[in-house]
Formats: C-alpha cells, sequence, structure tokens
C-alpha cells in the first residue's frame, strides 16, 4: 500500500517536472538573435508526454532523473524555497540589480526576467545571471510582470564617529583656544618672495653670513629653506627662502599661508617681472604685509624709482606715496643697508604683536619632506603652537611620528623647538606632504585612530566620484549601443555579426607586441626628486602639457628617493624615461639600465629638466616632410612625340629661376592649384637627353602619358627632407 502511494507520487512529481521544463521550451533561444516563442504549431503537451520524439525523449529522461533527485531531504526543500521566495504584488527594487537578484526578489526563475526583456533593447546575447539591470529596465520588468515595485531602504550604515585631530581655529572641541595669560612673544616668520635671480637668496646668505647660494644649482633656489637669523640686537627672526622660478609658485603660496611678514626683493634694473606680481598676489591672499627690499642698487642702471612707480598698478604703495609700505634699498651683495631692513622687519613684528602658547600639544605645518638614506623620511616644520621635544607623537596627513631626534638649520640636534622656530623632525612612519598640518596627540593609539579616519574618509570620497565615473562611463556606452542597434536594425542576425565581425578583424589577429606598437606616439616617464616639493613643482609643469594630439604624456610613478631597481623595473614594464631631480642612481643601478636600454636622466636645474623632457617628446613625433625649391620653369609651348603606338604630351618649358635636376622631384602649377607631382619621364636640351637645366635655358620634358599640358602652366623642381617635429607645448618659461 505505502509503496504504491510513493510509486504514484514520484510519477506525478515527474509529470509535473517534465511539464515545468517543457513550458521552458515553449522558448528557444536563437544563436545570435533574441529569444524568440516557438510558432503555435508545435506539438500538444499531451501528445509529447504520450509520443514523445526522439529528439525529445533524452530531455524528459533527465528532466525525470532530475526531479527524483530533488526528493532527497526536507532540508533541500527548506533551502530552495528561501532562494525564491513566494510572489508577492511589491517588488522592492534597487539600483544595480543583478538578474538573479532581481529573479530571487519578484519570486520568480531567470528564464521568466529573460522572457520580460524580450520587450527591450537589451542584448540577450551579452547576458548572464549575474548581469547589472538598469533601473528603468529593473521597473519595465516588474510592471509586465503584473506587479507593482517599490523602493528599498537603503541600509543606514552607523555613522562613523570623527576621530581626526584639528587645529583649534577649526573649532576642533579637543583643542580649546589658549588662554591669553599664558600667551608668550615668538620670533616673526618672514618669507622671501620675489622674482628668479634678483636676489633673495644672496639677501639671506649676507644675514646669515653664510654662502647658500653658491651651493645651489644654476645659482636658482629651487626648494623652501628655513632659517633661524640671530639679529645683533637679540632678536631672532625665522626666514623661508622660496624659489623664485615660475616652476616653483605651489612653493611660494605655502610659504606665505605659514608666515607673517613678507620681504619683497625686486633687482633695481630689472622692475617688477612676471613673478613678483605672483608674489603680491600670494601675500594679498594670505592677508600678510609686505616690506619692499629694492636689491641691486649699487649697479649703475639701478633706478629704485621706477620699482616703486611700477610697483603702484598692482596696489602696492610706499610710505613716501601715501602707502603703508616701507621700502628699503639694499645691496645684499655687498651688505648695504641690510641692518635698515632687518629693522624695518623686528618693527613690523612688534607693531603685530605676535604671541602663542608654549604650552599643550604641538601644532605646527610641513614646510618641506624629503627622504634621506641614513636617517629615514625627514620634514622641515615650524612650531605655531606648544613646544616639541623627543617623544612626541606627530600626525600629518595620512602618516604619523615618534619624534626621534631633532636638528637645527645647520643640522645640529636640539632638545625642543618652541613656536616661531624651524626644525627638521626625524621619525616618521611615512613622508608626509608639504604643506600638512602638523598636531599632537597623546598616544600612539590615537594616532592610528587619526589615521583611520583620514584613510576611510579618502576612501568614502573616491569611491564618490569613482561611483559617478562608472555612471558616466555606463550612460555613455549604453547610448553608442543604442545608435550602434539603430544602424543595424534593418539587417538581420546573420548580417549584423558579419558587420561586427569586419569592423573588428583588424584586432582579433594582433600580437600583444603589434598592439602596444600601436602606442608608439606615448612617452611614459617615472619622475623622481629629492624632496616633496621639487617633485610637486615637476608634476604642476607637467599638468599643464596640452599637447595629447602630438603625443601623449604618461607619468607612472613619481617619488622621492635616489632611483631604484623598482624604477628600472618599471620604466621596463611601460617603456619609459626615468627623471631623476637632484637624486642619484649607483653604479649597480647604471648598470642594469644599459643592460635593460631604459633612458635615466638625471638633472639639478628643473628647467634643464624640462627642456631635456620636451626632448624627448620631440623624438617621439614622426618626421616632417619639408619640400625646398631648387628651380621653376614656365611651359611656352606644347606638343605630342610618338613613341611606337602611343602619343606622348611633351611641354616646351624655359626655366627662369634656379635649374631643373632630373633625379629631383618635380609638380604641375595650374591656376594656382597643384594638379600633379611626382618624376619626370624624360628631360631634353634640343634633341640631347639632359640631367641638368639651368636657369635662362630652354627644355622639352614630359611628366605622364595621360596628362596635358597648358600654356602658362609652372613646373616647379623640388627636393623632399625630413625635418625633426618639435613639440608646441610651452611650459611658461
Amino acid at each position: 500500500m505505502n509503496r504504491g502511494l510513493v510509486l504514484r507520487l514520484e510519477s506525478l512529481v515527474q509529470l509535473r517536472g517534465a511539464c515545468r521544463q517543457l513550458r521552458a521550451l515553449s522558448y528557444r533561444k536563437v544563436w545570435g538573435a533574441q529569444w524568440k516563442p516557438v510558432q503555435a504549431s508545435a506539438q500538444p503537451l499531451c501528445s509529447v508526454l504520450l509520443h514523445p520524439q526522439p529528439w525529445q525523449k533524452h530531455r524528459l529522461i533527465r528532466v525525470a532523473s532530475a526531479q527524483c533527485r530533488h526528493l532527497a531531504t526536507k532540508e533541500e526543500t527548506k533551502k530552495k524555497k528561501k532562494k525564491i521566495p513566494l510572489t508577492r504584488g511589491e517588488v522592492e527594487i534597487r539600483q544595480k540589480m543583478t538578474i538573479e537578484e532581481l529573479a530571487r526578489a519578484m519570486g520568480k526563475d531567470i528564464d521568466h526576467i529573460y522572457e520580460a526583456l524580450l520587450y527591450t533593447d537589451v542584448d540577450l546575447d551579452s547576458l548572464e545571471p549575474d548581469s547589472v539591470l538598469y533601473e528603468d529596465h529593473i521597473k519595465m520588468i516588474v510592471q509586465k510582470s503584473g506587479m507593482k515595485y517599490k523602493s528599498a531602504k537603503l541600509k543606514e550604515e552607523k555613522e562613523r564617529e570623527n576621530t581626526d585631530a584639528c587645529f583649534w581655529h577649526l573649532c576642533c572641541p579637543h583643542r580649546p583656544p589658549a588662554d591669553p595669560a599664558v600667551l608668550t612673544p615668538r620670533p616673526p616668520v618672514v618669507t622671501i618672495l620675489g622674482h628668479v635671480d634678483h636676489g633673495k637668496t644672496t639677501l639671506l646668505d649676507s644675514l646669515r653670513k653664510t654662502q647658500v647660494a653658491s651651493m645651489e644649482a644654476g645659482g636658482i633656489t629651487q626648494h623652501i629653506g628655513a632659517f633661524l637669523v640671530h639679529m645683533p640686537s637679540g632678536e631672532k627672526i625665522t626666514f623661508l627662502d622660496t624659489p623664485g622660478h615660475a616652476a616653483f609658485s605651489a612653493m611660494r603660496a605655502r610659504g606665505t599661508n605659514v608666515t607673517d611678514i613678507v620681504i619683497l626683493v625686486v633687482a633695481a634694473e630689472d622692475g617688477v617681472m612676471e613673478q613678483t606680481i605672483e608674489s603680491i598676489q600670494h601675500a594679498k591672499n594670505a592677508g600678510v604685509p609686505l616690506i619692499l627690499a629694492i636689491n641691486k642698487c649699487d649697479k649703475p642702471e639701478a633706478d629704485p624709482e621706477r620699482v616703486k612707480k611700477e610697483l603702484l598698478a598692482h596696489d602696492v604703495v610706499c610710505e613716501e606715496f601715501g602707502g603703508d609700505v616701507q621700502a628699503v634699498n639694499i645691496s645684499a651683495l655687498k651688505g648695504e643697508n641690510l641692518m635698515v631692513l632687518a629693522e624695518a622687519t623686528v618693527a613690523l613684528a612688534e607693531m603685530l604683536e605676535l604671541k602663542a602658547d608654549a604650552t599643550g600639544l604641538v601644532e605646527g605645518t610641513v614646510i618641506e619632506s624629503r627622504k634621506d638614506r641614513g636617517k629615514g623620511p625627514l620634514t622641515t616644520a615650524i612650531i605655531q603652537r606648544g613646544t616639541l621635544r623627543k617623544g612626541c607623537v606627530l600626525v600629518a596627513g595620512k602618516t604619523w611620528a615618534k619624534v626621534r631626534l631633532m636638528f637645527d638649520e645647520n643640522g645640529k640636534a636640539v632638545d625642543a623647538a618652541p613656536p616661531g622656530i624651524p626644525v627638521e623632525i626625524m621619525g616618521w612612519k611615512d613622508v608626509p606632504s608639504a604643506g600638512d598640518e602638523i598636531l599632537e596627540v597623546e598616544s600612539e593609539q590615537r594616532a592610528h585612530e587619526v589615521i583611520d579616519w583620514r584613510t576611510y574618509v579618502e576612501q568614502q570620497e573616491k569611491l564618490k566620484k569613482d561611483a559617478e565615473v562608472i555612471e558616466a562611463k555606463q550612460k555613455e556606452h549604453r547610448m553608442e549601443y543604442k545608435q550602434q542597434q539603430q544602424k543595424l536594425a534593418h539587417l538581420t542576425w546573420r548580417q549584423r555579426k558579419a558587420v561586427l565581425y569586419k569592423a573588428n578583424k583588424h584586432q582579433l589577429f594582433q600580437r600583444p607586441k603589434d598592439r602596444r606598437e600601436m602606442a608608439e606616439d606615448t612617452l611614459s616617464v617615472i619622475v623622481k626628486g629629492d624632496v616633496d616639493g621639487s617633485v610637486e613643482a615637476i608634476l604642476n609643469i607637467l599638468d599643464s602639457y596640452d599637447c595629447e594630439d602630438e603625443c601623449k604624456l604618461d607619468i607612472v610613478h613619481f617619488g622621492m628617493g635616489d632611483i631604484s631597481e623598482n624604477d628600472l623595473n618599471l620604466a621596463e614594464a611601460f617603456n619609459g624615461v626615468i627623471y631623476g631631480f637632484s637624486v642619484k642612481a649607483n653604479d649597480s643601478i647604471k648598470k642594469l639600465a644599459d643592460k635593460k636600454g631604459i633612458k635615466i636622466k638625471l638633472h639639478n636645474i628643473i628647467y634643464k629638466l624640462i627642456d631635456d623632457l620636451k626632448e624627448e617628446l620631440n623624438s617621439k613625433l614622426p618626421p616632417a616632410v619639408v619640400e625646398t625649391t631648387i628651380g621653376e620653369a614656365s611651359v611656352l609651348d606644347t606638343f605630342s612625340v610618338t613613341v611606337g603606338k602611343n602619343k606622348i604630351p611633351v611641354a616646351g618649358c624655359r626655366v627662369h629661376k634656379g635649374l631643373l635636376d632630373r633625379k629631383m622631384k618635380f609638380k604641375l602649377i595650374r591656376n594656382g592649384d597643384v594638379i600633379w607631382k611626382g618624376s619626370l619621364s624624360s628631360l631634353k636640351h634640343h634633341k640631347d637627353d639632359a640631367q641638368v637645366i639651368k636657369a635662362g635655358m630652354d627644355c622639352g620634358l614630359s611628366l605622364d602619358r595621360s596628362l596635358e599640358f597648358s600654356v602658362g602652366d609652372d613646373i616647379i623642381c623640388y627636393e623632399e627632407t625630413e625635418v625633426q617635429q618639435t613639440t608646441s607645448w610651452d611650459p611658461g618659461f
């Protein structure tokens, strides 16, 4: 009894499974086209079950055996129910659902989704269960299924607590403003700005009694130097010597952001220049008072009054013209009036009443950063609050440090650095970026919390930007696909396949090496610098590259430190060139580079590096063909000669400029238009063949059998030479 019941149940289950499978077979997939329903003349269901065709027997057997396996346990049935929930009247949808996720949300199988997609322009051949659907397609599928949709509520992510550290003036609850009672006077931070080669570093040399300028490559400052100068009167002044070269605009801007006073150096014989105007703008943006130092007044051609008048056009009004800007005529080279300039700086600092809190947690700013082979990552910083000591835990950007050692500008170790004092800090885990804020935290654990939060914020911002780019790309590809489908809509599926195959045929049979050669007009570069500011300046110049149509410029990698083997591996992979600024490459690296055929270009002066880069760009450009005219002749008469059975047109010409050389190329000009280019078939003087016809001589020449001459035509003899093209990119200096 029980056995018969079980057999009956098995038969019912098999029959039900076969029916479901045959319903699915009512749609068949035509290769290369969309799903199409079988015609109405298909075999009836009962007929298929009773009298199956040979091509249907194996499918019925497979369906029956598959159904038998599903009767194994109750647990499998429960799992199946979990995967496909019961159909509801409302479906929760969200953006970027896959076909599988939508089928699960609707309580349908995947075939149902494919069936609904027949009403769209989606190419079903390209779809997989994990393919992402557009939102309008999702809504349409739900509606076609006789269901309603509603937007699923986004999972409210638990808001992460802000564990960042910040300056007190940014309303940070962990860093309240200092008590005015504990404020003490601090040295003023003075930034020296001006045009390149106007004597900024020489001025600082005279104040410090050192020879910094003589040690600089090309006599051009290419880093920010922070120095503490002790005046004879006992006051201390912290000076920042910024580069005046056009490439270092970001460094000058960074110098003004941490300064109290700006000394604007202008050469008396040159007057106001491009970087002079830029320096004035930096000072105005930072709200910093100016002192005008008119340098090189010892030269015969010096004209300080002209400088003062030129500055009026830029809203820099000296005291003698009723303004508030002090002007001092100096000679940095001879040391004239330097004490007057120093006294003017001290007087202005006293008027500003510069004070700081030397207690509590340290705050400062990274002026410059670099990597040292023995000391590791180092930063030059100016302390703005608190007193920095050994053992302090600092955070800057996305790195932190436990201060191991501190050095002054002369490389001597110091134990403490109060506000307004420049100091070099050793102990960083990684190199922070120039301009980053330095903040002291209570412990290493707190430092890790700050770094984790900043990394998290950066990741969230990157994800947001990436999502916007992806969405824009998807929209663009979708529009392109629609346009392509519209163009091919009148074709059959076989014709469409043939058209697409022909369009992409050239890529199918290309070797990987050939594909790489297609990008010969790309220059890949790797940039290495001694300090962060130098790399930043070079990258800012490269960002101004605007000649992508001539040759593409690809920055593969940039960083600080000497040339390493990793740089060589990158250059080999991308067929690139390594540019090093004030860095070294040891002998083993040079030998390995020679072996691999990799170019390493080392420079100490930034404009020479850029010139070298432009030459490398020029070498990537194809040579240009230049035509040089050798001779000109005019057609005086036309006739024809018979050679065999053919009549050949001949022009009787007179050379009136230069000469006609049969080895060179010729062109025929009629009414100002070039109607033919090529080589001569024959050149005769009277009846003799000639190689060269000089000016003033008559000749007969033939060009092409099918070309007719007209009286008044011009014959030009010219030579083609290949000339190396030069890039039209102008970096600005």
